[in-house]
């Protein structure tokens, strides 16, 4: 097949969590985020981050070992959604070539994860009466917003309306497995102080960890949507590599110990589909040992079923094309190499 076409794929990261905030929630204070019911939940914006993070370190060992590996041209990995690139930069990608093509081939994000986001370039709507409005922001003492966006023509609006695509790979919303975790507030303080005259500081209830806890993440490729968004093989390989190492490689000091433990990803038959992909998601979700075996060591399998390939349904299995446990994978070829 061409590089440009591949099978549709599912997969599921089974991520487990140790005294750490895997994902705060800004309007919580950064507390971990929980669902009303008091699952747990890791956004898809603060994985696909790490993801990013990774690549856009061109200096880092991740990407230079998987670029040397998988033989990748760098100048297809600019990441988009960077602190680091400008709007002025994005236009001048865009219309550079009048089609789009260049914008495509540059930025690995955007193909792999959309650039929906562009949607803020469309035309807006003026003002009904710009006096008016003028008034009112002197009336409240507020300075004219300075202009954070190159000016667009029309034409340079359509093009964009016509590249902006979904992307090829979707995740979903990681979940505890159980609910609730339990959270931990504790306070911080450190010996030197912040402000003149103070020599010590101290952040009340600052530090919100899960003391423990496992969640399910499902993700999807498809090749439909990565057609449209120019995604190709070598893109989807390059995220699957980087799985395994998403959160020790991006590890904070409130997020010391998590990582993903297992990483299924189930290849489709056929561009269309073999299967349903919740059916194949349900059958490879872990499920809580009741009671735990406190006799096994690890905590992953003390506490919790956590099913196996070979183990899945006759019925199942047969309709996959190839199945991919992403960590063990990783391991095996790193042991492999080592000296």
């Amino acid at each position: 097949m061409s590089d440009k076409i591949y099978n549709r794929g599912c997969g599921l990261l089974i991520i487990e969590v140790r005294n750490s905030n895997p994902n705060g929630d800004p309007d919580q204070e950064g507390v971990p985020r929980q669902r009303n019911d008091g699952h747990g939940e890791i956004s898809p914006v603060s994985f696909k981050r790490k993801l990013r993070d990774l690549v856009e370190d061109k200096e880092g060992e991740v990407w230079q070992h998987f670029s040397t590996d998988l033989k990748l041209n760098k100048e297809r990995f600019h990441i988009l959604e960077s602190r680091e690139r400008s709007w002025q930069q994005v236009k001048d990608d865009i219309t550079r070539d009048k089609t789009g093509e260049t914008f495509k081939n540059k930025y690995w994000d955007g193909r792999l994860f959309g650039n929906t986001w562009l949607e803020s370039t469309k035309e807006e709507k003026e003002p009904v009466d710009k006096d008016q409005t003028q008034a009112a922001a002197h009336a409240t003492a507020q300075p004219e917003p300075k202009e954070s966006k190159p000016t667009l023509t029309d034409g340079e609006k359509k093009l964009i309306r016509g590249i902006i695509k979904t992307g090829a790979v979707k995740f979903g919303m990681g979940i505890s497995i159980e609910e609730p975790p339990e959270v931990r507030h504790l306070t911080q303080t450190k010996k030197a102080g912040d402000q003149e005259g103070i020599d010590r500081g101290m952040a009340p209830l600052s530090y919100n960890v899960i003391t423990y806890a496992v969640y399910a993440m499902p993700f999807v490729v498809n090749p439909s949507t990565g057609r449209k968004s120019g995604c190709a093989k070598e893109d989807i390989e390059l995220m699957l590599r980087l799985i395994p190492l998403a959160y020790p490689h991006t590890a904070s000091a409130i997020r010391p110990d998590v990582n993903v433990r297992v990483a299924h990803y189930i290849e489709h038959r056929s561009p269309l589909g073999s299967f349903q992909d919740c059916a194949m998601i349900d059958a490879l979700t872990p499920t809580p040992r009741v009671p735990p075996d406190r006799s096994v060591k690890d905590l992953l399998t003390r506490n919790y079923i956590v099913p196996k390939w070979e183990d899945l349904d006759e019925k199942l299995r047969p309709c996959a094309a190839n199945h991919r446990e992403l960590v063990s994978e990783f391991l095996e070829k790193s042991c492999a190499a080592a000296p």
